[in-house]
């Protein structure tokens, strides 16, 4: 099909092609950042239940070090305030590609002649029926 579209209207595609990788990185990044997120937050809970006094270990490589509660509490507050600022970055990207993909491929139905232009519906980066009413 794509033999004989305007050269404007493959590079369109082309464009697309990429918004949808950069879409698909984003949520992976997302998704294991919101998964880092959790374990820390995890950890961060669990030293509620421990003793301040508790030997504690943290790992470093492939070494568990020694380490006092204090130390562990404030890497673990500090390791939480950093994946959250990282997931609010992952989100607002990704409201970025999705914005991008729309507007790309509101153009190329432009180039196309009307609605749809054969692009097969609204399945952009987020998916049926993402971001919109």
């Amino acid at each position: 099909m794509q033999g004989n579209l305007p050269p404007e209207a493959q590079e369109k595609i082309e464009q697309l092609q990429g918004l949808q990788e950069t879409a698909q990185e984003v949520a992976m990044q997302k998704q294991q950042a919101e998964t880092n997120l959790e374990e820390a937050e995890s950890a961060l809970d669990e030293l509620d239940n421990i003793d301040e006094e508790t030997t504690m270990y943290r790992n470093v490589g492939e070494l568990f070090v020694e380490t006092d509660y204090d130390t562990a509490e404030d890497d673990l507050e500090e390791k939480v305030d950093t994946l959250e600022i990282r997931l609010e970055t992952l989100e607002k990207q990704e409201e970025r590609v999705q914005e991008q993909f729309e507007d790309l491929q509101g153009e190329l139905e432009e180039l196309l002649g009307g609605a749809g232009g054969g692009m097969g519906g609204p399945a952009g980066p987020g998916g049926p029926g993402a971001g919109g009413a």
